[in-house]
C-alpha cells in the first residue's frame, strides 16, 4: 500500500527509511545530512563503503540500527555517482529493483522514501513517482510512505546525535565572535556566519579554512564541515542547507568557551581587531560590502588608494555586486579598512557625497 505524505521524512514511523547518497563518501546537504546529524553510525558505515567502493549505483547500502523501535534499517540509496553532479533517471530505475529485493529479502513490512534523485538531484517529480509507485505495486503487504519534494524540516527541528566536539580554541573564538556581533536572540544568516570567519582568519587565527572568491563574496566550503560538529552542542539553526539558516548560540556556549580562552590575551586582540572593523556593518549586506572590498584590496594591494579602481574590481566580480554596491558604501568600507589598519594605502581615502 503506497501512501503520498509530507513532512519529516526521519519522525516517519517505519521499519526502513530511505536515504539519498552519492557514491563518493559525502552526506553535506538536505535530505542525506539530516541523516548524517541524526544517525552518525550510518554516516560513518556509508564513508567506509565508499571509501571501498562498495557504494554503487543500483545497488543499496543497508545500515542496521540495532534498535528494537523503529527505524531497524537505514537504506541508502545511490541517486548520485558524485555530489557535484546531477541524478540520472537510469540509476534511480536500477536502484528501485534493488530496494525491493531488499524490502523482500528483510521481509520489511513499512518503508519510508523520499522523492528519490528529485531536489539537489535534478529529477522531476511527476518522473520519479511513478517509477516508485510502479515498483512497489504488487507488494500490497508493505506500507510505503512517500514523501513528496519541498517539505524539508525546519533547521531547530533536525534531531542531532552527533558527539559532543569538545570546545577548542579555534571554536571557543568563532563562538564569542558570534557573541560579539549579536543581539540577544538574534539570528545570524549563513552569509554573515562565513564573513565573520573570514575576518577572524584574516585577523590572524589559523582556522584552516580555504576561503575563495564567490557569488556573495568570500567563502570557504569547509567551514559547512565546522558547523555541522557544532551544530546541536553549542550552536542550533544551521539545518540541513536546504532552506535559509538561522543560526544563534545555545545557553551554555559562551560559558564553555570563556573557560577556554581564561588568560588568552593574543585571542582576544584578534576579536577585538574583528569587532572594530566591523562595527556599523553587521548586517548581511554591510557584511558581504566590507569582506568584498577587503577581498580585493588583499588581492590587489596597489589598488587600494584608488577608489575607482576597487569600484572596477568589485564591478568584475560580478553583476550582482556590480548593481548591489553603491559608490558611497564602497568608499565607506573602503575607509573602514584603512582607518582600523586592515589595509595599507598611500592616501587616506576620504568619503564624498556621491
Amino acid at each position: 500500500m503506497i501512501k503520498i505524505v509530507s513532512g519529516n521524512l526521519l519522525g516517519a514511523e517505519a521499519e526502513a527509511v530511505v536515504n539519498t547518497v552519492n557514491c563518493v563518501g559525502i552526506m553535506g546537504k538536505g535530505i542525506a545530512l539530516q541523516f548524517k546529524q541524526t544517525y552518525p553510525e550510518n554516516f560513518t558505515a556509508y564513508e567506509r563503503a565508499c571509501k571501498a567502493q562498495k557504494v554503487v549505483p543500483g545497488k543499496m547500502f543497508v545500515f542496521s540500527t540495532g534498535r528494537l523501535v523503529n527505524p531497524k534499517y537505514i537504506i541508502n540509496f545511490p541517486t548520485k555517482r558524485h555530489w557535484k553532479g546531477k541524478s540520472k533517471i537510469e540509476d534511480i530505475k536500477r536502484g528501485l529493483v534493488a530496494l525491493v529485493e531488499e524490502v523482500k529479502t528483510r521481509s520489511i513490512r513499512s518503508i519510508a522514501i523520499p522523492p528519490l534523485g528529485c531536489g539537489l538531484g535534478g529529477l522531476e517529480w511527476s518522473e520519479v513517482k511513478p517509477l516508485i509507485e510502479n515498483a512497489f505495486s504488487n507488494l500490497d503487504e508493505v506500507q510505503v510512505l512517500l514523501f513528496a519534494p519541498g517539505d524539508a524540516p525546519k533547521p531547530d527541528e533536525i534531531k542531532i546525535n552527533t558527539k559532543d566536539p569538545g570546545m577548542t580554541r579555534s571554536r571557543a573564538l568563532f563562538i564569542k565572535l558570534i557573541e560579539r556581533y549579536c543581539a540577544p536572540g538574534y539570528q545570524l544568516t549563513l552569509l554573515e556566519i562565513q564573513k565573520l570567519a573570514y575576518f577572524l582568519q584574516e585577523g590572524g587565527e589559523p582556522l584552516r579554512l580555504r576561503f575563495a572568491k564567490m557569488k556573495y563574496g568570500p567563502y570557504a566550503d569547509n567551514l559547512n564541515h565546522v558547523l555541522q560538529r557544532l551544530e546541536g552542542h553549542y550552536i542550533r539553526g544551521y539545518g540541513d542547507r536546504s532552506r535559509k539558516a538561522q543560526i544563534h548560540l545555545l545557553p551554555d556556549a559562551v560559558k564553555i568557551a570563556d573557560a577556554e580562552l581564561a588568560g588568552d590575551s593574543t585571542g582576544t586582540e584578534h576579536l577585538d581587531r574583528v569587532a572594530a572593523l566591523i562595527e556599523g556593518f553587521e548586517t548581511p549586506y554591510g557584511m558581504e560590502l566590507l569582506s568584498t572590498v577587503h577581498w580585493v584590496c588583499h588581492e590587489s594591494p596597489s589598488i587600494a588608494s584608488d577608489l575607482d579602481k576597487v569600484r572596477a574590481s568589485i564591478a568584475a566580480w560580478n553583476e550582482r555586486k556590480q548593481n548591489l554596491f553603491t559608490p558611497k558604501h564602497i568608499q565607506v568600507a573602503l575607509r573602514r579598512l584603512h582607518d582600523v589598519g586592515w589595509i595599507e594605502s598611500s592616501q587616506t581615502v576620504q568619503v564624498q557625497d556621491c
